[in-house]
């Protein structure tokens, strides 16, 4: 049995394959998209989460502290130390680092 195509049935079967191709590929990258902004907004409502419990859990703390007064220390104590956390926090998140690796890249792009 042999089978005899024509030059158009040739390049029309190889079209239909390249189209399939590009459609498979586009689709995995919008699947790949939609898990990394899945990924990316949980991890979001996974900080705001831990954020709004650290808040509360200092804000129950220096309550207790301020309506039953003792020590002036303690109290200093209660209220500076999320203070000093939010100015660490905010100082690591506001300073830029910059690396300078334009001169010093070897040939192939891989380290050795």
């Amino acid at each position: 049995m042999t089978v005899s195509l024509s030059t158009t049935q040739i390049l029309a079967g190889a079209g239909v394959l390249v189209l399939l191709f590009t459609v498979w590929r586009a689709s995995a990258r919008k699947a790949r998209a939609a898990a990394d902004a899945a990924r990316a907004s949980a991890r979001v409502v996974s900080l705001a989460g831990r954020v709004l419990f650290t808040g509360a859990a200092f804000v129950g703390v220096q309550w207790l502290v301020i309506t039953h007064p003792g020590s002036p220390l303690l109290l200093l104590v209660v209220l500076a130390v999320p203070d000093l956390i939010a100015a660490h926090v905010l100082t690591r998140a506001l300073t830029v680092t910059t690396m300078d690796t334009g001169t010093t890249r070897r040939r192939g792009g891989g380290r050795r």
